[in-house]
């Protein structure tokens, strides 16, 4: 007695359902692989996720809040006076620091009973509130060229260019555009 046996194939509705499905997923692979290498380019080029350490930039940045900050922009645009910049720390590489930049290059930087001056002006500074002013005096010092005079905003607890002098240039690598946790902090950081 012979068995029957019921040859091995599958039917043209499911070869064309298997082939479909295969090509959806190269696709899907595709996608997510060009998605991972857009999202590592923006990070390792453009943006870079920085946790805040300290409370020197208190009230605009606090500490352990996370933040983006772009390290292209200084490649094609200026470095701004009331910019939040991070850099090097000079007395440390191993350090960085996020200050808002109050000097620039040439500017001659007096600090008087708390109060800034620029060039013989005196900079309103709205963004330091009364409870985290500092009536210490300081300078005048004309800041070098390609350097720039940093201060953190909460002025009576801040390691900032009244202590270790101005940053070069070259220390500052990028500025801080975006916070984005907490939650409740959510939103660009703007100079004034």
């Amino acid at each position: 007695m012979q068995e029957k046996t019921s040859p091995n194939f599958t039917s043209p509705i499911e070869s064309q359902q298997h082939s479909s499905f295969s090509r959806e997923l190269r696709i899907w692979g595709r996608d997510i692989a060009i998605a991972l290498g857009l999202a590592v380019f923006i990070i390792v080029f453009l943006y870079q996720p920085v946790k805040v350490e300290g409370t020197s930039m208190a009230p605009l940045l606090s500490d352990q809040e996370r933040i983006f900050i772009n390290k292209y922009l200084y490649r094609f645009e200026p470095i701004h006076r009331g910019d939040v910049v991070v850099f090097w720390y000079p007395l440390d590489r191993s350090m960085s620091f996020i200050k808002r930049v109050t000097g620039l290059p040439g500017d001659t930087i007096d600090i008087r009973a708390g109060e800034l001056y620029v060039n013989g002006k005196h900079v309103p500074e709205p963004y330091v509130p009364p409870r985290y002013f500092d009536d210490s005096n300081y300078g005048p010092i004309t800041v070098p060229p390609d350097e720039y005079f940093v201060m953190g905003d909460h002025r009576d607890s801040s390691n900032d260019s009244r202590i270790f002098g101005p940053v070069p240039r070259k220390f500052i690598y990028g500025k801080a555009v975006f916070a984005y946790w907490p939650f409740n902090e959510f939103g660009e950081i703007s100079a004034p």
